[in-house]
C-alpha cells in the first residue's frame, strides 16, 4: 500500500533548519521545498501548496436574561493578511497519475509576504499566526498533509520623532479616612522617549511629595495590555512585564529619582495596526497610600524591533541600515511561560490603578545616582551649530610669531 511506501512528508523553510528562529519581514520572499520520502516507487496524484496568514479573535460571555435563564454570547473576527496557493506536482493532461520511484524526492517554492502584515502573536483571546501547508494528493488514499508555521515581525523603529521624543507627567491626590483629610499625594515622572527594545533599560526621573501623616510606597510597572475587538465589543487583558519598588517614604518626606532603572524583559513589540487585536503597552508609577485609592501615573510606551541608533538620531533616515532586532525572539523557550496575570497582581476594587506587587530590579542601585541622571540627561543632546565666525578671534595687538626664531 501506499501508506507504507510513504515514510516521510514535510516541509522546510529556508533558514530554520537551525537552532536559533528566523522571522520574515513584511515584502520578503519565503523560499522552502516540500520533502517527500518514498521507500518504494509510488503513483501519486497531485502535490499542492497553500500559504496562510490571519489573525483571529474569540471569546464568550454569560449573560442573564432572567432569574432563571442565562444564555453564553459568543464573540469571534478574523482579518486575512496572507493567501498564496501553488501546485507543485500536478497530473498529467491525459487524466493519468504520477509514479515516483523510491528514496527523497524534492519540491521547491517560493513566494512573497505581502508589505503589510502583523507581528506574529500568541494571546488569551486571539492570535496572529501564519503557515505553510501542503497536500499529497493519492489514488485511493486519504490526503495526506504537512504544515509548517512561520513567524513574521512587523518592524517597528524606534529612531523617529514620536518615539523619540520625551514622556512625561503629573498627578496628586488628597488623602482622606472617615472624611478625615490627611494631607496630599504628588508626583512627577519622565522618561527619555516613548519607544524601546527589550533589554533596553528605562531610566526614570521622578518625584514624589508625600504630604500625609503616613508613609507612603512608589512603585514602577511595564504593563502589557491584550486588546481583542469583535462584533463593536471589546476584551482586554492586562499582564504585568515587570516590576520595581522604591523605598518607603514618610510621612512629611519627598523622594527623588534620579534616572531609577527599569530592564525591559524580552517581549513580544506593540501591535497597533491590527483591526481587531492589539497589543500596547505602557509604564505605569503607582504610590501606594495607606487606608485610600492609590495614586497612578500612567506614561505610553512602545516596544519596537530596530533599537536605537548609536548616535541618538532623531530621524528614521538611518533605519534602512540597520535590521530587525531579533534577540528577545532567541530567548525566548519552546514553551514559553505566560506574564504574570493582572487580576493575581491587583485587588478587584482597585484593578484599574494598581500595579504588581514589588520585586526588586536585578539591577539594584548600580544606575541610580547624579551622575547617571547627568549622563542620561545629556547622552542624545545635539552638537553645537555650526558658524563661520570664529567664536575666539586673534587679538589684532599681539604681534604675530616669527617662525623661524
Amino acid at each position: 500500500m501506499l501508506f507504507d511506501r510513504l515514510k516521510r512528508f514535510f516541509i522546510v523553510l529556508e533558514g530554520t533548519e537551525g537552532e536559533a528562529p528566523v522571522a520574515f519581514s513584511p515584502g520578503q520572499a519565503v523560499s522552502g521545498r516540500v520533502v517527500l520520502e518514498l521507500a518504494a516507487a509510488a503513483r501519486l496524484g497531485a502535490l499542492r501548496l497553500r500559504a496562510m496568514g490571519a489573525a483571529r479573535v474569540h471569546w464568550t460571555e454569560s449573560r442573564s436574561a432572567g432569574s432563571s435563564t442565562a444564555y453564553t454570547q459568543s464573540y469571534s473576527d478574523q482579518v486575512e493578511f496572507l493567501s498564496h496557493r501553488d501546485t507543485l506536482l500536478a497530473p498529467p493532461d491525459n487524466g493519468e497519475v504520477t509514479v515516483l520511484q523510491a528514496g527523497r524526492h524534492e519540491f521547491p517554492f517560493t513566494f512573497q509576504l505581502p508589505e503589510t502584515l502583523a507581528t506574529s502573536f500568541e494571546g488569551k483571546h486571539g492570535s496572529v499566526r501564519y503557515w505553510v501547508k501542503a497536500k499529497l494528493h493519492r489514488p485511493w488514499l486519504a490526503v495526506k498533509k504537512a504544515k509548517k508555521e512561520f513567524t513574521v515581525i512587523e518592524p517597528i523603529d524606534i529612531n523617529t520623532p514620536a518615539l523619540l521624543a520625551p514622556q512625561a507627567g503629573a498627578k496628586e491626590k488628597l488623602a482622606r479616612a472617615w472624611y478625615c483629610n490627611r494631607g496630599q499625594v504628588s508626583v512627577t515622572a519622565k522618561i527619555d522617549r516613548k519607544g524601546y527594545t527589550p533589554g533596553e533599560v528605562i531610566p526614570i526621573f521622578a518625584e514624589i511629595d508625600n504630604c500625609t501623616s503616613r508613609a507612603v510606597v512608589p512603585k514602577v510597572a511595564i504593563i502589557q495590555t491584550q486588546t481583542f475587538i469583535a462584533r463593536g465589543t471589546k476584551k482586554q487583558k492586562k499582564s504585568v512585564v515587570t516590576s520595581i519598588v522604591g523605598d518607603s517614604i514618610a510621612a512629611g518626606k519627598r523622594e527623588v529619582w534620579h534616572g531609577r532603572a527599569l530592564k525591559i524583559p524580552p517581549v513580544g513589540p506593540s501591535i497597533l495596526q491590527c483591526r481587531i487585536l492589539q497589543v500596547e503597552y505602557s509604564l505605569k508609577v503607582c504610590v501606594d497610600i495607606p487606608g485610600t485609592s492609590k495614586l497612578l501615573l500612567e506614561l505610553p510606551l512602545v516596544i519596537g524591533t530596530i533599537p536605537l541608533h548609536p548616535f541618538g538620531s532623531r530621524t528614521s533616515s538611518v533605519s534602512s541600515q540597520y535590521s530587525v532586532n531579533l534577540d528577545w525572539l532567541s530567548t525566548i523557550p519552546e514553551h514559553p511561560e505566560a506574564p504574570p496575570e493582572y487580576s493575581t497582581v491587583v485587588s478587584s476594587p482597585e484593578a484599574e490603578q494598581s500595579l504588581a506587587p514589588p520585586c526588586r530590579s536585578e539591577l539594584g542601585d548600580i544606575m541610580e545616582g547624579p551622575f547617571f541622571a547627568y549622563i542620561q540627561e545629556f547622552r542624545f543632546r545635539p552638537p553645537p551649530l555650526y558658524s563661520e565666525i570664529d567664536p575666539n578671534p586673534s587679538s589684532d595687538n599681539i604681534r604675530p610669531r616669527c617662525m623661524t626664531c
